[in-house]
């Protein structure tokens, strides 16, 4: 993929670094020349401008990316970039930072955002992750589809333990993605079993939450 990040900070760098490891090809603006350091990511395009500007953005030929980022530490700035993405070069994914989480409302679809990620929310999520069994916690939300990624773990002594994926009586719109076991990631087959302690991931909307938690947290 071609990606655009916005903002080069020590955000940015590092979502830059880790996405050119992977093979895509990735395009940093930045808006300060204190942060413009084009020799610390070196295989990246570097672009120093404004992405709030058309100019910029036309300059360093956002259309013809697949993503774009907006990773800087103003959320003003990452709304503005989002919807320019979105709107005047119909960019096919928009990935949003939301820096302060009282304004995460405004992080969806009318601003063309297609998924925010609010640091302080997945922190939150991750203690939660790390302390709960029995319950659902919520990691994500898909803005565009409303679903969002929940987490839960099961006890050790859960009666569910040996029992077939196909056979748990799950929400129609709940999708099983993973179920993490020890060091293993297993993509669930409908016969793989659960066992107490796995932690599963779903993909589910708000409103079948509940039903997920009964269903498994029994």
């Amino acid at each position: 993929m071609r990606v655009a990040i916005a903002g080069a900070g020590a955000v940015g760098r590092s979502i830059a670094s880790e996405l050119i490891e992977a093979g895509h090809t990735v395009l940093l603006i930045e808006r300060l020349s204190r942060q413009f350091t084009p020799e610390v990511v070196e295989a990246a395009e570097w672009v120093l401008g404004d992405a709030c500007e058309m100019s910029t953005l036309e300059a360093s030929g956002i259309e013809r990316c697949d993503v774009v980022i907006a990773a800087t530490g103003d959320d003003k700035v990452n709304l503005v970039l989002a919807l320019l993405a979105k709107t005047e070069f119909a960019v096919r994914r928009v990935v949003a930072r939301v820096n302060n989480p009282a304004n995460e409302w405004l992080f969806n679809e009318s601003w063309g955002v297609d998924v925010a990620v609010s640091t302080p929310r997945m922190l939150a999520a991750m203690v939660e992750e790390a302390v709960s069994v029995g319950d659902l916690v919520r990691l994500m939300t898909f803005r565009k589809s409303q679903a969002n990624l929940v987490e839960l773990t099961l006890p050790e002594e859960t009666p569910l333990a040996g029992t077939p994926v196909e056979r748990l009586n799950l929400p129609r719109d709940a999708a099983l993605v993973a179920i993490l076991r020890g060091e293993r990631v297993i993509v669930p087959q409908p016969d793989d079993p659960v066992e107490g302690g796995d932690e599963v991931l779903f993909v589910a909307p708000e409103a079948v939450e509940p039903d997920l938690r009964a269903a498994l947290g029994r």
